[in-house]
């Protein structure tokens, strides 16, 4: 693929993660080769460590640290040899930030995972939930939405995604990972969490709210209801192998991503929101999710692509409500 595809098919999501359009646009217009990917981002986001060590209060340097991470994250998708220490510098980045701007976040690690919960103490959870090739430092867009809901937010890497992904392999029983992280909240947050998923972590998300009788609430971006391997195109069967340990793993894990026995039994209600643009062969959306679940609504947004970073305004207030509003009464 040409470094101006590349860049191109990657518009959309750098945006919708918060990253600056025209300094994107700056950034990738000069790559010669998609090796460039990787390099020039993490140069970004250094210049971006740069201006955080000279600003002048705490507050532009923690800003700098979240676009920082930011960088360095999207430095993740090229897969090339860069792609483990770019994960690494926006894990430092993001923890660096939230020490600058959110002195009460808390650091989260335990089996499987490593995030950071942020927000009011008292407030009901939601965890967020990244999919194949995403990180925490993804969706900091989404968090600050759910946080200006009074609601407390629990950005997370799970098996083989984000600082985890070059030590662990992605795991379709996803419900662990999150059950693992409420015990871990301890006991002031005894109770029931909200979940969202992204893209693949759309299917961790609706999986766990079938199993984990502590989810109160639940929302998925883009997740897929099914899987069919044999149609995935091949740059998706290829990242799915580096992300599950080999293709025979990824083949397996592709067959196991599957709602139709899952659905009915989440009984969270459930918003299901989907781009009509987001077509990817060998990939069901979710609308049977949201037929099939007792209390699912189905939010399709026409224009909407992966992610819908090109369409938030159609469904991410929507979105923020729909948890905050269903954890409220949950909690009441």
């Amino acid at each position: 693929m040409k470094a101006a595809d590349f860049a191109a098919a990657q518009w959309s999501r750098a945006t919708g993660a918060g990253v600056d359009p025209h300094e994107y646009r700056r950034v990738t217009d000069g790559l010669a080769s998609v090796a460039d990917w990787g390099p020039s981002l993490l140069r970004t986001g250094h210049a971006h460590l740069e201006r955080a060590q000279q600003a002048g209060s705490a507050v532009s340097a923690g800003e700098h640290l979240l676009t920082a991470a930011r960088w360095f994250h999207l430095a993740t998708l090229a897969h090339d040899e860069a792609a483990p220490r770019a994960a690494a510098e926006a894990d430092a980045a993001l923890t660096r930030a939230l020490m600058l701007l959110e002195p009460g976040a808390r650091r989260l690690t335990g089996e499987g995972f490593t995030g950071w919960l942020r927000g009011p103490a008292d407030a009901p959870v939601v965890v967020v939930v990244p999919g194949l090739d995403s990180a925490k430092e993804e969706f900091l867009d989404l968090a600050a939405a759910l946080l200006a809901r009074g609601l407390a937010v629990c950005v997370l890497d799970g098996p083989g995604q984000g600082v985890r992904a070059a030590t662990s392999v992605l795991t379709p029983a996803y419900e662990q990972v999150v059950g693992r992280v409420v015990d871990t909240l301890g006991a002031a947050r005894v109770g029931l969490v909200g979940l969202v998923g992204l893209s693949l972590g759309g299917y961790f998300a609706a999986r766990t709210a079938a199993l984990e009788p502590r989810v109160a609430a639940v929302a998925t971006v883009s997740g897929p209801f099914r899987l069919d391997w044999e149609r995935l195109p091949p740059p998706v069967r290829d990242i799915m192998a580096r992300r599950t340990g080999g293709a025979d793993s990824a083949r397996e894990f592709a067959r196991q991503v599957d709602l139709t026995g899952l659905a009915p039994r989440i009984a969270a209600p459930l918003l299901v929101v989907d781009g009509g643009r987001d077509v990817i062969p060998g990939v069901s959306d979710g609308q049977a999710l949201a037929r099939l679940a007792p209390q699912g609504t189905y939010l399709p947004v026409p224009h909407g692509d992966h992610l819908l970073g090109n369409a938030r305004p159609d469904w991410l207030p929507q979105l923020a409500d729909h948890l905050a509003h269903a954890l409220k009464e949950a909690h009441a």
